[in-house]
This record gives C-alpha cells, structure tokens and sequence, in this order.
C-alpha cells in the first residue's frame, strides 16, 4: 500500500488572504493558489512580500476543503504564495514533471471523498494511491507540450507588408454562392456528431453537436448576419448551420489559407451593422470586399495564401 506521504513531504502553505495582499500583473509577481478548483488553483498574480519566500515551483499543491475544490490538487510550474487550507506536497525523490502529474491526477480522484463537511488535513497524508509500480509505461515519455512548434510558420521567409491602396473591390455574389442556413429547433437539437455553427463569436461558430444530417459541405465560410454579425470562420468539414448564418461556397479553389484572409476582412466590416441593420442574403451578395489583385486585376489567391503561410501559427492550419 502506498499513501500520499510515502511520496511527498506535507507542509501548510502560507495560509495568507488575497483581499490583504496587492494583486500585480508585474514581471515578478506571485501566483496566488487558493482552494479554487479552477486555473489551476490559482486566483490571482500578487507583489511579492519582503518577507515572505515563496513556495518552491515544481511543488503539488491540494486543497483541503471549500465547497468543490477540497481535494484537488494541482502541480505548480512557478513559485506561488498560498491561501488557507492547502496543503503544499514536495516529492522525497526527484520525479519528473510527468511522474508529478500522474500522482496529482491520482490525488484528485480521491476528491469524493471530501466536502465542506469532511476536511482532507487530517486523512490526505495517509490517503492511499496506486503503487509506483502501476504507473503506467506512457507517463514517463508523454509530451508536457502539445503546442510545441505551433507558432512557427509556414513559411520561413516573411511577406512583404499589405499594400491595400492596390486592392480592388469584388462583390460577394462575384466570387461566392451565399446560401441561408435553416433553423433547427430546441426540441430537433438532439446529441450527436454534426457540428451546428451558430451566430455566435467563438469556438470556430461550433455551438454544439446535433444529431441532424449535416445541410452543408466543408471548405466553405461562415458568416453570421445575425447575432454577432459579420463573424466568419473557415469550415473544414460537413456542418450544419443555423437560419441566422450565411454560408459562402467559393465560386474559385478555396484553400484553408486563402479562406483564413478572407476571413479577416469580412470581420472588418463587422462595424456596418447592428441589431437593426442586419447582413442578410441580398445585402452580403451586393456587398464588396477588396482584395489583392494580379496583373489582369483577378483576385490572387496565390499571394493571399503565400501571406497567411508567412504568419506564425500558420503551420496549425490544417491544410
């Protein structure tokens, strides 16, 4: 049987209040971990106290009660002050960032056990976890860095700046088929696997997902005319949108890039409508936007896309 203190050396925190200490956002502020169970525990960033050390970063810290958060625990990557009530673990062997997470997430599945009711200072140390052995093979070797290499571009050389004063205006109707979305009811919005974009401002339009058949193909754009209008977003796959969104299939061949640009000047026309003057079906397919021409004033496409490659992140792009 191994307990939490086999593993760890368990100290209290600071047990300092946040509504006494000066919240900072300066380069050397301190995390402040509370019993939250959110962000990691942490509530805010604080000055730092001239004669207070802070915790050692690399440490596990748990909360010990309040009312959803007793129990859990989080690792903590920099050097944090404390709040009441939790307790802060230090490994007696080295471990790994790795080894620390899966022993916080082992910890954490014991938060059933504890409540407003039911403190954990008494009980965490000699809480019972999986022997060392158990540890799985993967915890050892899996990536702390999903991100890893996300923000490098495409391409390696940048473009030249955007020289919009060359631009030339299209219609909308010119370069795309504008298409309504449907409605789809509260009592039709049944779980299932088709995303259903609605006139929303995140989360790539996705509002939930529906069991109804997808009315709508991938590599197409999304623009709400209602809502929050003028928001767009690329579309790779099959979907099913909502009556207050427009749906732009290109009329050209659209790549993930080029779509990406196009995307960015239709939410600069966001600043032409509101509640009472809507971006309906007729208005969009009159509308203009300007765009990069070639030599025979056509949109070039290929340098809207060499544009967007030469941007960071742009490798996150699924093309």
């Amino acid at each position: 049987m191994t307990t939490v203190s086999d593993l760890f050396f368990l100290q209290y925190g600071h047990s300092l209040e946040f509504n006494r200490l000066t919240v900072s956002d300066a380069p050397d502020a301190v995390n402040f971990v509370s019993r939250t169970i959110r962000n990691n525990g942490v509530s805010g960033r604080v000055e730092r106290l001239p004669d207070v050390e802070p915790a050692a970063a690399g440490t596990v810290t748990v909360a010990l009660n309040g009312q959803g958060g007793a129990g859990a625990a989080f690792l903590q990557p920099f050097p944090f002050y404390s709040g009441y009530h939790v307790m802060v673990l230090t490994a007696k062997t080295p471990m790994t960032d790795q080894e620390k997470l899966w022993w916080v997430r082992c910890i954490t599945a014991n938060r059933f056990r504890f409540g407003f009711g039911r403190q954990a200072n008494k009980t965490l140390a000699g809480l019972e976890l999986p022997a060392p052995t158990a540890m799985p093979a993967w915890v050892k070797t899996v990536s702390l860095d999903p991100f890893a290499g996300a923000k490098a571009p495409v391409l390696a050389t940048s473009s030249a700046p955007l020289k919009t004063s060359a631009w030339a205006g299209f219609r909308y109707d010119a370069l795309f088929d504008i298409k309504k979305g449907q409605r789809l009811t509260k009592a039709e919005m049944k779980p299932g696997e088709t995303p259903f974009i609605g006139a929303i401002d995140t989360n790539n339009g996705y509002r939930q997902f529906v069991s109804a058949e997808p009315n709508h193909t991938g590599g197409t754009i999304t623009v709400n005319y209602n809502g929050s209008v003028a928001e767009a977003f690329y579309q790779p796959e099959p979907f099913r949108a909502s009556d207050d969104v427009n749906v732009l299939y290109p009329k050209f061949e659209m790549t993930p890039y080029t779509a990406m640009f196009i995307c960015a000047l239709i939410r600069r026309e966001r600043f032409r409508f509101n509640y009472g003057r809507k971006w309906h079906l007729d208005r969009m397919n009159e509308s203009i936007v300007r765009l990069p021409t070639t030599g025979t004033k056509e949109p070039d496409w290929a340098a809207m896309e060499t544009y967007i490659k030469s941007l960071p992140y742009s490798t996150s792009i699924a093309a």
